[in-house]
């Protein structure tokens, strides 16, 4: 009956502050583990969701909740964020006056905090134990809990000083929270915590919604960053590059080209730092150029691309930078930049650091593997999660540029492998990658011809093949581990592997460039169902808006699928807007009004109906009034016939033009041109759509509905695999309707 009755008051506590009517996969047990005050260990991918795991049991049990947090700018955007949901937290960091401090102090002794935020060296402080020995502490969390384990990618010595917490507070559980930890570095933090019989909760490392593609780019790498900006043009984004100069250049010209984008690393104020921070979170800027001093623990939820431009150092610090995309779990796309010189950069910046052998010898494997997976022809998603030991069971995840198609094969990559295998090989093992591919491809190079090698048999064999392509596969091969790198110089060398090609026994796979535009990812398709985009950028704007006025990051506000999810079902009344996900009692009394007036006003504007049944993809006529051009609420007894604006359309849908004929001549967006078409429809009885949808498609969609029946549009759009629009689904689904 207690778990029942705390199941209860959970799930009420979760939707009156934070507005969720249900977890995602495992919150409920680090939940649990949290009730009942058992030490845990909580792996969840980055936008799982795991500050929500301890937040919310703070609220339920008596005391002080005590977060470890590594950056002051985290701890305000995590504070400002319960405080707009109406969570009583606080922080104490250095940048703090003394009496700000001490005020913090009275509140937590009043009772009147239930979660406080603080550094990892101000926490473990012999003067912040002593506070906490005075007050009544529920429980420690541990955010970025990696940094306590040396194998982690971003280990932090001042995180190891938590090791006394279950010494000197032994009653009260310790949980740890990371998005990123190979089973080594989760036995670490075990280890290094102290837990005996923890609860150790590990997610799937895989995030469906992220598109990974994979591009050379040794050649025009600034001319892909911007393919990828304007691929999101005005959505916030990352591109991440591997040193300061390259920020710098970066971030230049990108303004120069008119985006809105900002420089962070390092070598920058900490006031310049934090402003290009704030603007990034208020969406004041869209793109943020970065070293990786950026990001951790950034919560900004609408990140909708990130680009690599440069290989990172460790596939655990790809998974966590590229992971900050999509963390609403919207689409998102990562682009990953690579070159060989990218390799040589990162070995010289580890090693210049003051790192012990050891230590150095970790960070090179992991670099390895990241160039492994940089040119490798497997699914970008299986290679992720399987490096983090997991299994990856999907033939295709139709989310990364491999499955996609984006990426070609080489039609005989045996032959092509073991003649580079040979070269090597005749040239005694004794040369690096560029000299390789220049006797393969034949080069006059006077060095070339000094040592003899264009006497070789492998000399020119792979003439007709530009030298950057060879250079390419010989990297690939190195990747797939037919080939090692030794030495300073990286000599090449066949590993065992290698020698077995050379005999024919072995599959390798080389990729040859893309001759294909990218493609829209399958798991994209129908996240924006139903949503009107003119009203989804109208209420970003007035996210924003809000957001300046309150002094908070745009997210605090709201999310982006929140934002979503009004543009689609668009509610004029606060009952309504209160069943929207995302929207707990304390924003809805901040911001409820705003939002309604701007989705009311725009509807009418714009000939939208309101009160949208939340079914998706349901058929049912518009709600909006007739003549009068009124809104139906909840009892009104409205008439269902065509808007006033929908008619003003009628005469150039009878004239048989096509929806982006009528977009074009009336200035109006396409989703708002269809929605007046779908009434059209309705209200003249058409039942033939291929004036609007092309008849091959039309038949094919027929044929879906004989089989799967004319009611919702999913199941349809599912049946049909995902390959025809949902507009075009649901026009021949209203012109079959009408034909009964």
């Amino acid at each position: 009956m207690e778990a029942v009755q705390a199941a209860t008051e959970l799930h009420e506590i979760v939707s009156r502050y934070w507005g969720y009517d249900s977890l995602r996969p495992l919150q409920r047990e680090a939940m649990a583990a949290v009730l009942a005050s058992r030490d845990s260990l909580v792996v969840l991918p980055t936008g799982g969701g795991k500050s929500l795991c301890f937040q919310a049991p703070a609220m339920m049990m008596p005391g002080l909740a005590v977060v470890v947090s590594p950056l002051i700018s985290l701890m305000k955007d995590q504070v400002d964020a319960l405080a707009a949901c109406g969570v009583p937290a606080a922080a104490v960091n250095s940048s703090m006056p003394t009496e700000e401090q001490r005020r913090v102090a009275e509140r937590i002794r009043r009772g009147e905090v239930k979660l406080l935020y603080v550094a990892p060296e101000r926490l473990v402080s012999s003067r912040m134990i002593g506070f906490l020995q005075s007050v009544d502490v529920s429980l420690f969390a541990i955010d970025e809990a990696h940094c306590i384990s040396a194998w982690g990618h971003d280990f932090r010595p001042e995180y190891r000083g938590m090791s006394m917490l279950k010494k000197i507070f032994p009653d009260v559980a310790v949980h740890a929270y990371t998005a990123t930890a190979s089973a080594q570095v989760r036995d670490d933090i075990v280890k290094q915590l102290g837990f005996k019989n923890a609860e150790v909760l590990v997610g799937s490392f895989d995030r469906p919604n992220l598109v990974y593609r994979v591009r050379e780019g040794r050649k025009q790498r600034f001319e892909q960053v911007v393919e990828a900006v304007k691929r999101h043009r005005g959505e916030s984004g990352i591109v991440y590059c591997i040193s300061r100069r390259e920020v710098d250049s970066t971030a230049d010209a990108l303004r120069a080209l008119g985006y809105k984008a900002s420089a962070y690393h390092a070598g920058l104020s900490d006031e310049d730092r934090h402003r290009a921070q704030e603007d990034f979170l208020a969406d004041r800027v869209d793109i943020i150029v970065a070293t990786v001093a950026f990001g951790m623990g950034i919560d900004k939820p609408d990140v909708r691309f990130v680009v690599h431009a440069g290989m990172p150092k460790s596939l655990e610090a790809y998974q966590q930078e590229s992971g900050r995309a999509g963390r609403d779990g919207l689409e998102a796309e990562c682009l990953l930049l690579h070159s060989p010189g990218d390799t040589m950069t990162w070995k010289r910046l580890l090693s210049s650091g003051d790192t012990t052998p050891a230590a150095l010898q970790i960070s090179l494997q992991s670099l390895a593997g990241m160039g492994r997976y940089a040119t490798s022809a497997q699914c970008r998603h299986k290679s992720l999660v399987e490096f983090f030991g997991q299994r990856y069971d999907k033939k295709n995840c139709g989310a990364c540029d491999v499955c996609l198609t984006e990426v070609e094969l080489v039609a005989e990559p045996l032959i092509v492998a073991q003649k580079i295998l040979s070269c090597v090989v005749r040239i005694d093992q004794r040369y690096g990658g560029d000299y390789t591919a220049k006797v393969l491809t034949g080069s006059q190079e006077a060095r070339i011809l000094e040592m003899g090698h264009d006497k070789l048999s492998t000399y020119g064999i792979m003439r007709d093949t530009r030298v950057g392509a060879v250079r390419d596969w010989i990297e690939q091969l190195v990747g797939q581990g037919y080939l090692q790198k030794s030495g300073e110089y990286d000599v090449l060398q066949l590993t065992p592997t290698g020698a077995e090609l050379l005999r024919g026994r072995g599959e390798p796979k080389l990729l040859k460039p893309a001759k294909r535009e990218a493609k829209a990812a399958r798991t994209t398709s129908d996240e924006w169902e139903g949503v009107d985009r003119p009203l989804f950028e109208h209420l970003r704007e007035l996210r924003k808006q809000l957001a300046a006025e309150d002094g908070v990051p745009a997210y605090v506000v709201f999310g982006d699928t929140t934002l979503r999810e009004l543009a689609r079902l668009r509610p004029s009344t606060l009952d309504r807007l209160a069943q929207v996900k995302g929207v707990g009692q304390k924003k809805l009394d901040s911001y409820g009004q705003q939002f309604l007036a701007a989705i009311v006003d725009f509807a009418s504007t714009n000939g939208l109906a309101v009160d949208v049944s939340d079914e998706l993809g349901e058929i049912h006529p518009p709600t909006q009034g007739g003549a009068g051009g009124g809104f139906s609420q909840p009892g009104d007894d409205q008439p269902t016939g065509p808007s006033r604006a929908a008619l003003r359309m009628f005469p150039h849908f009878a004239e048989g033009k096509s929806i982006d004929e009528v977009c074009t001549v009336t200035g109006r967006a396409r989703s708002t041109i269809v929605g007046y078409l779908n009434e059209f429809l309705k209200h003249e009885g058409i039942d033939d759509a291929t004036a609007w949808v092309a008849s091959d498609v039309a038949h094919r969609i027929e044929d879906a509905i004989a089989h799967c029946g004319n009611g919702k549009l999913k199941p349809l759009y599912e049946h049909l695999g995902g390959e025809i629009e949902y507009d075009d689904i649901r026009i021949v689904a209203i012109c079959v309707s009408n034909r009964s």
